[in-house]
């Protein structure tokens, strides 16, 4: 999935609109961000790096076999797995977004999408320099590799914005947590609360261009292709929390048997509903569009 080639005019006037708007809001909201915030020498070792409800290990029987040690550890490094996973999603979806600006077709989405690309650069940049400065290291990208086989040119574009927004979601459960978590260090508060407030722009954007995307595809009628949509979402949405559980993290804790404690976290049952908490406005939304089935009852 990696052309731009064009679909049929997609862009209805609720595209535009939003476009229209959230290109204003971008300019109107412009920021300095190699300006905007003081990285301190040093994050304290005894400090929570991260929401503890947001932790992996949260509400799991795995828990209280650790030592507190391993907890702050644990903590700390899965902060800065999470910040990794946001520098290697943000460089795949610009790579997406590059191959597609001023590209015929794209004329109603090209003016947002060059304030998407400045601050998803600059965001790529702030994860980063955090994960640098205070871990010392980004973490290897993981994620799965997806098929490759060829699609309609409609179905592709539908699978790479359903990408970018299905990212953009499950990170923003985590900014909008952490930026509001008084227990955490102010920096990375403050880099939570950045990052959210841009990407309720990207997320409103993204969220229009799959809506009008989708609505082509049952359209053009082809049962296949609505399948394999759904398909994609689906498995898309499970790998993305998937990563969030990192034997590298679980190692650098000093978890003995990495692997087995990822597998038992997995089959934990308390973790199935923090799984849908975190997916819960992501699958609300390809609900609301009839891409999901509705929740029974």
């Amino acid at each position: 999935m990696t052309t731009a080639t064009n679909p049929q005019p997609v862009w209805d006037d609720e595209v535009a609109t939003a476009v229209q708007r959230l290109t204003a809001a971008a300019e109107n909201d412009y920021y300095n961000p190699y300006q905007t915030f003081d990285w301190p020498d040093a994050i304290p070792e005894g400090a929570l790096w991260m929401s503890e409800d947001l932790m992996t290990v949260h509400g799991t029987a795995a828990a209280a076999d650790l030592t507190r040690e391993q907890y702050l550890a644990l903590a700390k490094w899965e902060s800065v797995n999470f910040y990794s996973l946001n520098v290697h999603g943000i460089r795949e979806l610009l790579q997406e977004v590059v191959q597609r600006i001023h590209a015929p077709g794209y004329e109603i989405p090209t003016p947002f999408f060059h304030h998407f690309l400045g601050e998803e650069n600059e965001h790529m940049w702030f994860f980063a320099e955090f994960c640098l400065r205070y871990g010392g290291k980004l973490y290897p990208n993981r994620a799965m590799a997806f098929s490759t086989e060829k699609h309609s040119a409609l179905l592709d574009n539908f699978i790479v914005f359903s990408r970018i927004l299905i990212f953009e979601q499950i990170v923003d459960h985590f900014n909008s947590r952490m930026a509001a978590d008084t227990a955490l260090p102010e920096t990375i508060r403050a880099i939570n609360r950045v990052h959210h407030q841009d990407e309720s722009r990207h997320i409103a954007f993204g969220a229009q261009l799959v809506r009008a995307l989708w609505a082509r595809l049952q359209e053009a009628g082809d049962e296949r292709e609505n399948g394999l949509a759904r398909q994609y979402v689906e498995k898309y949405i499970a790998t993305s929390i998937q990563q969030l559980y990192s034997v590298d993290v679980y190692r650098d804790a000093g978890i003995a048997d990495p692997f087995a404690f990822r597998t038992r976290l997995l089959a934990d049952p308390a973790r199935t509903a923090v799984h849908e908490a975190i997916a819960q406005r992501t699958t609300a939304f390809y609900r609301r569009i009839g891409l999901l089935a509705p929740t029974a009852g």
